[in-house]
């Protein structure tokens, strides 16, 4: 654990300091007696373990609490300057960074870092080399306290070993990580790092109960359920996207038929415009797919942006089989909180009324009646925001 941490814990009352600042996780401020309730204690006790704590520079005094009559208690949180966690998201041939400080504000963003991540340990390394050189124009590494990271397919954050980035039996791509950064490391899954981003963020309210579905090139989905991450007897918790919902006779990646992804994906929807180009269906796209008899999802995306009939009508396609999904989760579930994000999310407008529409259609009423369907606040920072706050929480809780 990291030094200033593991000397804390290590001194007097180390079970109550780490509920205190799990309490606080959620930038959460709170009075003496507020904290001696919570825990249980006395007002001497929380005093004595309060001022352990801000000696230590991990509690500061956050002010005087509002007070009707009497004297106003001074309110104890999470000290901003104790240190900063990196999040990096990768993806395909890019990575996203966020840093956030020890309250869980986000104090730095950058997308669209040029970085591919092959399977090879020196390119993990490199990317390691490629986020420092990136932090270190903003941030002094010496106040890092731990990095998280977001891959895509499954990922075993306790062995540390990822499956789409398997470099060897004896060598988890964890270890490599935390090599090239000399820093604790913790790997996770891309939707259920976007997940606990959500969470930590605040839209779902004190929600306990959250789904989020990473609507992506693929369909992922991440949980938090009772107020913890889920991820599984093995960690591979959350693939959604190959629920055997459809009967449309199409080919998985994974190579099975029928997957939820096949109709209600990234893939899906440039599969379905493909389809309606072919056929000579009127589109802005059209020209691009008469030469290169291709398009990428942007140019889909953009499309609809401008408002081309085509593209609309797919992602409504899409809206819909999506919200069947949604409806058959929330009569499992019966969740606080839905939460749509990843690329496609950027046409909610066109997306969001079929999916609502099936969720009204298909999910029992008295168990929808108290779930909530948005779309993602972090955008595209979800990703990068919650592996950083990931590494926080799993740190302060390993």
């Amino acid at each position: 654990m990291e030094p200033f941490l593991n000397s804390l814990l290590k001194s007097r009352y180390p079970a109550e300091k780490k509920s205190i600042l799990a309490l606080c996780e959620k930038g959460d401020t709170f009075s003496l007696a507020d904290l001696a309730r919570e825990l249980g204690t006395s007002i001497p006790k929380i005093t004595r373990i309060v001022s352990d704590m801000e000696q230590a520079g991990i509690l500061s005094d956050w002010g005087k609490q509002e007070s009707a009559t009497g004297r106003r208690p001074s309110l104890y949180g999470l000290n901003p300057d104790a240190g900063y966690f990196i999040g990096v998201e990768v993806g395909q041939d890019a990575l996203a960074l966020a840093v956030t400080d020890f309250t869980g504000r986000l104090v730095q963003f950058q997308d669209g870092i040029d970085y591919t991540l092959k399977n090879t340990e020196e390119s993990v390394l490199g990317l390691c080399a490629c986020v420092r050189e990136q932090a270190r124009a903003f941030l002094d590494p010496a106040r890092v306290r731990a990095v998280g990271v977001n891959l895509t397919g499954r990922v075993n954050h306790q062995t540390g070993y990822s499956y789409s980035y398997y470099i060897s039996e004896e060598k988890p791509i964890r270890d490599l990580l935390e090599a090239g950064f000399g820093l604790p490391v913790f790997i996770e899954n891309d939707s259920r790092g976007m997940a606990f981003g959500e969470y930590m963020s605040g839209i779902a309210g004190d929600a306990r109960t959250v789904l989020f579905l990473n609507v992506g090139w693929g369909l992922g989905m991440g949980m938090v359920l009772d107020g913890k991450l889920f991820n599984g007897k093995s960690g591979f918790s959350g693939e959604i996207g190959h629920f055997p919902l459809l009967d449309n006779h199409q080919i998985c990646r994974c190579g099975k038929v029928g997957c939820l992804e096949t109709g209600a994906s990234g893939l899906a929807l440039h599969r379905l415009i493909g389809e309606r180009l072919a056929k000579g269906h009127p589109s802005i796209l059209s020209a691009a797919y008469a030469v290169h008899r291709d398009i990428t999802l942007n140019d889909i995306l953009e499309a609809v942006a401008k408002e081309d009939v085509t593209a609309i009508e797919c992602v409504e396609q899409v809206g819909d089989t999506l919200g069947r999904a949604v409806a058959g989760l929330i009569n499992v579930f019966n969740p606080d909180v839905v939460v749509i994000g990843g690329r496609l999310s950027v046409t909610e407008q066109y997306l969001m009324p079929p999916l609502l529409s099936a969720v009204s259609r298909l999910s029992l009423n008295l168990v929808s009646n108290d779930t909530v369907i948005k779309v993602s606040r972090l955008g595209n920072k979800a990703g990068a925001v919650g592996a950083s706050l990931l590494s926080k929480h799993r740190l302060i809780n390993r």
